[in-house]
């Protein structure tokens, strides 16, 4: 018997966690971090669903939080497993730990504050986990997967990662699992990559057609702009904010995106469209050594832009300032126009772009420019939708700024590369529809897997599913 559940990503697009079970082992794909609203923050402290210290390994898709930011807690809660993922993957996922650890302990601090002003005495919950408790699960990576090897990770299982082409070392992972005299294999997507961008190869195909496939549909109900055409419009919005004499508010998901976006700057500025010595402000710690990492393995990452960090690097604008320390990202609102300041969460939920949503929404010159996903609850999600105001640190901000949001930066398959993507897998048993809103991308898709005769399915949370 063979048995699939979904703990997280299941009618929602954040939180994927994945187990495959057998008579022998237990393999946990991604382990990620519920993300949006107040609601969702409450479902992290819930219970996974299954019993953590019972898990042989984990397989780890990419280093983004909604599919790594619970392993911590699921070491927190006795897992003593192996976790695999490729070199990339496990050097990010360190730093993205780290950074959530250290948000969380920030807003415990901070409630705590607010309850003693207000007198209340309740106790309050502790963080999800401490940074010591991010470091302590990074002591469980076993070595580094390699894209196209075939590897036993567990009993009876074998795992072959593939490159999914979405963020630095990223990856599909094309899992066998023998039971009962025969074998059974599932793709799972995690997150499949937009293909054609500069950084990073196209997806790759799996190494042979899958019995079943558990594919993310993010954005199963639309496609992207052309990245030329996403570029255009960038430096488009910044020249007109610029002549404003306002500054450009970029928030940023420090991986890839950052990365991205001073590529697209730099492009700019080689084609003269933009001021060469344009101020630049990367205000992101984890970006900041999220760029290094991407330095340090340019064999993850398209051969003819590793040869351009020899001649003309991207990452080295002239105008650019790295801001790693408070007081630096501080100072930066001070600046009253003509700066680009990227900063994170790229959702604006924490981290430092909110401070500059608060110097700068305000005002009709500057403009603020979404270029990731935006899931509901979120404060870039409030924006984005029209809001007139929005709270920042108890203070109700006027939106009077301009709001661009230009998709065709999102490091996500669009609804053709996702279905063109499925095309490469064969004619799989079952697809398991995961990782998207459940009214839009999940049955925008569902439908479109009914024009092309696909059978699928949308589990359920924590929902078991036999596989025969």
């Amino acid at each position: 018997m063979i048995r699939l559940s979904s703990h997280g990503a299941a009618k929602q697009v954040t939180g994927s966690c994945h187990l495959v079970e057998t008579e022998t082992s237990r393999v946990l794909i991604d382990c990620g971090l519920f993300q949006g609203g107040h609601e969702l923050a409450e479902e992290n402290a819930e219970e996974f669903g299954f019993d953590a210290s019972t898990i042989d390994v984990l397989l780890l898709t990419h280093a983004h939080l909604d599919h790594c930011g619970r392993i911590p807690l699921l070491v927190k809660r006795g897992f003593r497993g192996r976790i695999i993922a490729t070199a990339p993957t496990r050097e990010l996922a360190r730093l993205v730990l780290a950074d959530s650890a250290g948000l969380q302990e920030e807003e415990a601090r901070r409630a705590e504050r607010h309850a003693r002003h207000r007198g209340d005495e309740q106790p309050l919950p502790p963080p999800l986990y401490t940074l010591a408790e991010a470091f302590r699960s990074m002591d469980y990576f076993d070595g580094a997967a390699a894209y196209g090897v075939r590897m036993e990770v567990a009993k009876g299982v074998h795992a072959t990662f593939m490159n999914a082409g979405h963020i630095l070392g990223s990856a599909s992972i094309f899992v066998e699992v023998e039971d009962a005299g025969t074998t059974r294999s599932i793709y799972f997507s995690g997150d499949v990559g937009n293909p054609g961008r500069p950084l990073l190869d196209d997806p790759q195909s799996p190494p042979a057609p899958p019995d079943y496939v558990v594919m993310e549909t993010t954005y199963g109900d639309r496609d992207h702009r052309p990245w030329g055409a996403s570029i255009d419009e960038l430096i488009d919005a910044i020249s007109a904010t610029h002549a404003r004499g306002g500054n450009v508010v970029i928030p940023t998901f420090a991986l890839e995106r950052a990365q991205e976006v001073l590529y697209a700057l730099s492009e700019g500025m080689r084609l003269q469209k933009l001021p060469r010595y344009l101020a630049v402000f990367l205000d992101s710690p984890m970006a900041i050594s999220a760029t290094e990492i991407f330095i340090r393995y340019p064999e993850a990452m398209r051969a003819d832009f590793t040869s351009r960090l020899h001649d003309d690097d991207p990452f080295t604008l002239p105008g650019l300032r790295m801001t790693r320390d408070a007081s630096e990202s501080i100072a930066i609102n001070t600046i009253r126009g003509g700066a680009v300041i990227m900063a994170g969460s790229g959702m604006a939920t924490g981290g430092r772009v909110r401070h500059h949503l608060r110097h700068n929404l305000w005002n009709a010159a500057a403009s603020v420019i979404f270029v990731g996903y935006a899931a509901h609850g979120t404060l870039a999600r409030l924006i984005i939708d029209g809001a007139k105001s929005v709270r920042l640190f108890d203070e109700q901000i006027q939106v009077r700024a301009r709001i661009h949001t230009i998709n065709g930066f999102s490091a996500h398959a669009g609804q053709s590369e996702l279905l063109a993507w499925l095309q490469r897998c064969g004619k799989p048993e079952k697809v398991f529809l995961v990782h998207g809103d459940f009214d839009k991308g999940m049955k925008a898709f569902s439908e479109l897997l009914d024009k092309h005769g696909k059978p699928w399915q949308i589990p359920g949370m924590s929902e078991p599913i036999l596989l025969r």
